[in-house]
């Protein structure tokens, strides 16, 4: 491998002649072997620093001309449309697990596009910290990114997934509003139930997801940047947060605000908390789904047995012709992640010392986990198992007619002792609610078929 010589404030590094980065990238790079290739800095944390820096370019343009000049400009926009576009992803190699502040990944990030900027201009004009990181710090410029990066993948990724699985339960209600089937409650069998009513309740869990998580979102709406070192803005001319926030609400197309109390942007990530918990909310019910539709799916013949799912793939390497619920697998699978993730952005957060939070890395590695998992498992749940259920009408009607509980519709006409007298028997002799009430005396044939209606019991 050819090298190049780079240097910064500690002296000369070699640096892969290939690579856009420079000193402090390959020291970072060095000294943290932990997780390499695999726990790199979240892909939307390097986007969203090209977002920020190209915002922070175009309002220091406006703000200081003299230092941020046209050309330094237009190099500087150029190489952060590319690291936007993530046309550059393969520079930014950092880990993780490296400073608390992301200092070194606000760095990669500056050298990437200081070097990229001077390729494209054709000579060496740009420097990391003077004209990439101009009137930012890393202590406000990595929170910036955390935001961003949180509002783009619960808007554009996270919330449209639930959207559609939300319009494929719609459907599904409509299609099966008249099939009457059995309820449960501990598991145990209860009073009848429309299948449509129980679809409705999974879509409506789903719609109170996607609002509690779009109310989570405008706190994240507010940037750092402007804040600096410590939250007093020093470096940073007046107006620079707010002109900030506002190139960047242009070049993303979402609303973002400067903060309005730049030490609290610095130490607090309780809107990431706050945030998450609307994921982690969202997973729970994703779970509670899942593990309905796998039960009401399980047999084919030992289970319930009420609904078909779609066959994906065979389920067995010893048993022939079975087939599992695996999509229902993996979403659960990505609900316990995503409940476990909750423990650690919660305890990242709880560690601001002062006037910085030092485990920010860490914090929305599993922030950004969570919502990138979760949108994937649910697009993949929706596309390949929600969209192809199918009720088993006469599974349901047997097993609704076979029901013990239908008994509570006697309630009112024998009372609920003599009820009780009367599915009890039922389920001793294997006789019918029918057999049992007319043998114990409670009712004659004739009433009971008079009142005894199961279908209208929903």
């Amino acid at each position: 491998m050819e090298y190049r010589i780079e240097h910064d404030s500690m002296g000369e590094m070699k640096v892969p002649a290939d690579r856009l980065w420079a000193a402090q990238t390959q020291r970072s790079h060095e000294n943290f072997e932990i997780g390499v290739g695999i726990e790199t800095m979240p892909a939307e944390i390097i986007h969203a620093f090209g977002f920020l820096k190209k915002a922070a370019a175009i309002t220091n343009n406006k703000l200081r001309p003299e230092k941020m000049t046209e050309e330094k400009l237009g190099a500087i926009k150029a190489a952060c449309d590319e690291v936007m576009a993530g046309k550059l992803n393969g520079h930014f190699p950092l880990v993780v697990w490296q400073t608390g502040s992301g200092t070194q990944s606000n760095m990669n990030s500056n050298e990437v596009i200081a070097n990229r900027g001077n390729q494209i201009l054709g000579k060496k004009l740009l420097h990391p910290n003077d004209d990439s990181n101009m009137s930012q710090s890393s202590n406000d410029t990595f929170p910036t990114a955390m935001h961003i990066a949180a509002v783009l993948a619960l808007e554009d990724k996270l919330v449209p997934a639930v959207k559609e699985l939300i319009a494929t339960f719609v459907r599904l209600e409509k299609e099966n509003e008249g099939i009457v089937k059995s309820g449960r409650t501990h598991l145990q069998d209860a009073t009848p139930i429309k299948f449509s009513q129980e679809i409705s309740g999974w879509r409506s869990s789903l719609e109170k997801d996607v609002e509690l998580i779009e109310r989570s979102i405008e706190p994240l709406r507010e940037l750092a940047l402007g804040g600096t070192a410590v939250g007093t803005g020093l470096n940073a001319p007046k107006g620079f947060d707010t002109g900030v926030a506002e190139e960047v609400s242009k070049i993303t197309g979402k609303k973002f605000v400067t903060a309005s109390n730049k030490f609290h942007a610095l130490t607090s990530k309780d809107e990431l908390v706050f945030a998450h918990g609307a994921i982690k909310a969202l997973a729970c019910d994703m779970m509670k789904i899942a593990n309905d539709i796998r039960w009401l799916a399980s047999g084919p013949r030992d289970g319930l047995g009420e609904i078909f799912i779609p066959e994906n793939e065979p389920g067995s390497s010893i048993m022939p012709g079975k087939v599992n619920p695996t999509q229902c697998e993996a979403v659960t699978m990505v609900a316990v992640q995503v409940i476990g993730n909750d423990v650690a952005v919660s305890m990242a957060a709880s560690q601001g010392n002062f006037e910085l939070n030092v485990f920010m890395p860490v914090c929305i590695y599993n922030f950004l986990q969570s919502a990138r998992l979760l949108a994937e498992a649910i697009v993949s749940f929706n596309k390949n198992c929600a969209v192809g259920i199918k009720a088993n009408k006469e599974k349901m009607h047997h097993n609704l007619h076979n029901s013990l509980m239908l008994v509570t519709a006697l309630n009112p006409y024998i009372g609920y002792e003599n009820a009780a007298k009367t599915a009890k028997k039922a389920f001793k002799d294997n006789i019918s609610l029918k057999e049992a009430c007319v043998a114990l005396g409670f009712l004659t044939e004739e009433k009971f078929d008079e009142v005894f209606h199961p279908e209208q019991m929903v």
